[in-house]
C-alpha cells in the first residue's frame, strides 16, 4: 500500500479506492462505511464560514483545468488566471504573476504520477512572462517546485538509470524493472529571457546511496551506521508482471500513464511529492511518500560538494542533514516505530507566524489497526536542531521528534481522509489550513481543532485526451493536489480587482447517480 502515489493507475480502475488502504476487510462488521473519499454526490461550495475569519483568499485549480482560481471567504472566485495546460503546484509571486509546474501532455520516457515537464510564469492579466521545458529522455520534473528570494527555482525531477547502472549500484534484481529506475534529483534553475533556464545547482539521490547487499557491488556498507545514505534497497517492491497485451488495453481504456509499458512499471522509486525551502538555515526539505520519510539536505553546497560527502555550510556535502518518519529505512527499529505513510506537502511554517521553523505535513494514510479504516492527520514537527543548524541525533541513533507537537484529525476518524495528494499550510493566526486533496476540500482548523471555514471545490474543467476523447470525471471528479491559502496583505494582492466575477464559472455537476436495480 506504500506505492498508492506510484500505482494510481490501480486507484483508477478500482473505484473501490476509498477502502484501498485498510489492512483487512471489515467483514465482521454489521455496517461497513463508506466516507465517500472523493465526495461524490454532496453538497460543494462553500459549507460553512465564522465571524471573525483571518482576511484572504484560497488559491486552487480546478481538476482537469489549465486555469487556477482565487476564491474570497464567501466562496466566490474573485480572479482566474489561464493557463493552456494542467497545473501540479503553482505559486504567487509579489507581482501578482504566478509560476507554475505544469503538465506538458507531449514528453518521453517518463510516466508516472504527478508528471509535469513545464515550468511557466503568468502575469496576473494571463500573458505567458516564461515558458520552460525540461522534459527530455534523460529527465523530466515532476510534482512540486519552490521558489527561491533569488528568482530562482527548485524544481524535483526524474534522472533515467539503466538496468544495468541500477544493477552495478546494488539493487536487488528482483527489486529492478527491465526499463531501470527514475531515482529523483533537485535541480535550481535560472530563468533565463522567455523559454530559457540555466541549471545552477543540482542534487541526486544517486549520489548518497548505501547498500549492505552485494560487496561487489558499489555502494556498499553498513546501513545501520549511515542513516546520512539512502539504503538502495529499501522500498523495493515492484508491481506484478502483465503481459504486453493487457498493458494495451489499460493504454486503450485510458486506465494507464502515458509511456507506461510493462518494463517501466515501478520504476519511480522514490516518487517524491513535495519540496520546500528555508532561507534561513538554507536547507531544502522533501517528501518520499514510497520511504514513508521527510528528509533535509544542505543548500549551500556547490554542486560539487552535493555529490559528495564534505563541504557546504554544514560541512556534510549532500548527505542527509534529517529524516524522519519510518527509522526502518536505515535499520532501526521496526515497523511500530514508523511515524509516517504515504505522506505530502511537507512545509517549514514560515518566519513570524505561530509554530515558526517547525515542518507541517499531511499524513495521508495512517493504520488504526486490522479491523479498521485508515486515517489522515496533519501533523506539526519540531525538529531537534540547535543553533547552527545541525540536527541532534537521539542515543537510540535516530531523529526526534518521538511525536508531533500538535496534530489534527477528525473526531470519527472517519469523516477526514486523503489516501494520497493533500496538504496542510500554518496561518498567521495560529489555524492551519488543510486540503483533503481527492475530496478538493479547502477548510480551516484552530489549534483546538475546530473547523471555523470549509470550502469544496464545485469547478471541473473541460481538458481532453491527447487523442480528443474526454477525461472521466469518476472518480477525480473535484481532487487537489495542491491548494494554499493567501493573506489578503500579500504583496501579490496589492492594488489588483478582487471583485467576484460576474457571471462566476460554471459549476460542474456530475451526471446522475446510476439508480440500484431492484432484486
Amino acid at each position: 500500500m506504500k506505492k498508492i502515489q506510484n500505482y494510481l493507475v490501480a486507484l483508477i480502475i478500482a473505484v473501490t479506492i476509498v477502502h484501498c488502504t485498510d489492512k483487512k476487510p471489515m467483514a465482521d462488521k454489521p455496517e461497513k462505511k463508506d466516507r465517500n473519499m472523493f465526495g461524490l454526490y454532496i453538497p460543494r461550495g462553500l459549507t460553512k464560514t465564522t465571524e471573525g475569519l483571518a482576511p484572504g483568499y484560497v488559491i486552487f485549480r480546478p481538476a482537469n483545468s489549465a486555469s487556477t482560481y482565487l476564491v474570497n471567504r464567501e466562496g466566490k472566485v474573485v480572479h482566474e488566471w489561464k493557463g493552456n495546460y494542467e497545473v501540479n503546484s503553482f505559486y504567487l509571486n509579489d507581482d501578482g504573476s504566478l509560476t507554475l509546474l505544469s503538465v506538458d501532455p507531449d514528453f518521453p520516457v517518463f510516466g508516472g504520477g504527478g508528471n509535469a515537464g513545464r515550468l511557466q510564469k503568468i502575469s496576473w492579466d494571463g500573458k505567458m512572462l516564461w515558458d520552460f521545458e525540461y522534459a527530455d529522455d534523460e529527465q523530466h520534473t515532476h510534482h512540486d517546485i519552490a521558489l527561491l528570494p533569488n528568482g530562482n527555482i527548485l524544481a524535483i525531477a526524474w534522472e533515467a538509470k539503466t538496468e544495468e547502472e541500477v544493477l552495478q549500484a546494488g539493487r536487488k534484481p528482483e527489486f529492478t524493472p527491465k526499463a531501470g529506475l527514475w531515482p529523483d534529483k533537485i535541480v535550481e534553475i535560472k530563468p533565463k529571457g522567455k523559454s530559457g533556464g540555466e541549471i545552477v545547482w543540482e542534487w541526486h539521490i544517486w549520489d548518497h546511496l548505501i547498500q549492505d547487499y552485494d560487496e561487489t557491488k558499489d555502494n556498499y556498507g553498513d546501513v545501520a551506521a549511515h542513516p546520512e545514505l539512502l539504503d538502495f534497497n529499501k522500498d523495493g517492491e515492484i508491481p506484478p508482471l502483465i503481459s504486453h497485451d493487457s498493458m494495451a488495453v489499460l493504454h486503450k481504456l485510458k486506465r494507464a500513464w502515458k509511456n507506461q509499458t510493462v518494463e517501466n512499471r515501478g520504476s519511480d522509486v522514490h516518487h517524491v511529492n513535495a519540496i520546500d525551502y528555508n532561507p534561513e538555515l538554507d536547507q531544502i526539505v522533501f517528501s518520499s511518500p514510497n520511504l514513508d520519510e521527510i528528509f533535509i539536505i544542505d543548500h549551500s553546497t556547490t554542486t560539487e560538494e552535493a555529490a559528495g560527502h564534505s563541504g557546504g555550510k554544514m560541512g556534510r556535502g549532500g548527505d542527509f542533514l534529517y529524516r524522519w518518519g519510518n527509522p526502518e529505512n536505515y535499520n532501526h527499529g521496526d515497523s511500530t516505530n514508523q511515524k509516517l505513510f504515504g505522506q505530502h506537502d511537507v512545509r517549514w511554517i514560515e518566519k513570524g507566524l505561530p509554530g515558526e521553523g517547525h515542518l507541517t505535513l499531511f499524513n495521508n494514510a495512517v493504520p488504526m489497526g486490522p479491523d479498521s479504516l485508515n486515517y489522515s492527520a496533519v501533523l506539526e514537527l519540531e525538529p531537534p536542531i540547535n543553533d547552527e543548524g545541525s540536527y541532534i541525533m537521539g542515543e537510540e541513533g535516530t531523529y526526534g521528534p518521538e511525536k508531533a507537537i500538535w496534530q489534527y484529525i477528525a473526531p470519527d476518524t472517519l469523516s477526514f481522509y486523503g489516501s494520497f495528494i493533500s496538504g496542510a499550510q500554518r496561518m498567521a493566526n495560529g489555524n492551519t489550513f488543510i486540503n483533503e486533496g481527492p475530496k478538493g476540500r479547502f477548510f480551516e482548523v484552530t489549534p483546538e481543532g475546530e473547523i471555523v471555514w470549509e470550502y469544496l471545490n464545485p469547478y471541473r474543467g473541460n481538458i481532453h485526451h491527447s487523442d480528443g476523447d474526454p477525461v472521466s470525471p469518476i472518480p477525480f471528479a473535484y481532487w487537489q493536489f495542491r491548494s494554499n491559502f493567501i493573506p489578503a496583505e500579500h504583496p501579490g494582492l496589492q492594488g489588483k480587482e478582487l471583485e467576484p466575477l460576474d457571471p462566476q464559472p460554471e459549476e460542474f455537476k456530475l451526471p446522475p447517480k446510476p439508480k440500484k436495480e431492484e432484486s
